[in-house]
């Protein structure tokens, strides 16, 4: 099932924020907000298949030698074909996200690449065969704070 906009309850709302706070069991959850840990499960199961909550480990780009985070500014030549666009990069090898923005650029690309050769590898084969993309700028991060991909 795919994610659509819709008004979560303040149940949910307090069951996602315990879960981004860290690792936590189901029960731990379910003794904290005063409930069932069977109710928690099926929630976080309706969350997890609605597509407004995902689960998995998380690491901290600092400690992974060789690895770098890049953002990418893209922009795509015909507006029209925003959102294909985005969708055809966000499934590109090593790309993390892909956010729709205001300003200067259309796309803000998200990568986790090889920091040797990574970003030109990106840029030149990966990019390079998505039709339709504009100028690009990209941003190299040189040091993360409370960031985990």
């Amino acid at each position: 099932m795919s994610a659509t906009k819709m008004d979560l309850d303040q149940r949910d709302w307090d069951i996602i924020e315990l879960l981004r706070a860290g690792t936590i069991s189901n029960s731990a959850v379910a003794k904290e907000l005063g409930v069932s840990e069977g109710m928690i499960r099926a929630r976080i199961k309706r969350l997890r298949e609605l597509g407004i909550l995902s689960l998995r480990g998380l690491i901290n780009p600092e400690i992974l030698a060789n690895r770098q985070i890049v953002w990418l500014g893209v922009n795509i030549i015909e507006s029209r074909r925003l959102d294909e666009k985005a969708q055809e990069i966000s499934e590109l090898k090593d790309v993390l996200s892909v956010s729709l923005v205001s300003g200067r650029f259309d796309l803000i690309v998200e990568l986790l690449l090889d920091s040797h050769h990574g970003l030109v590898d990106f840029l030149t084969r990966e990019l390079a065969g998505i039709e339709g993309v504009g100028r690009t700028e990209s941003f190299v991060t040189l040091k993360t704070y409370s960031k985990f991909v």
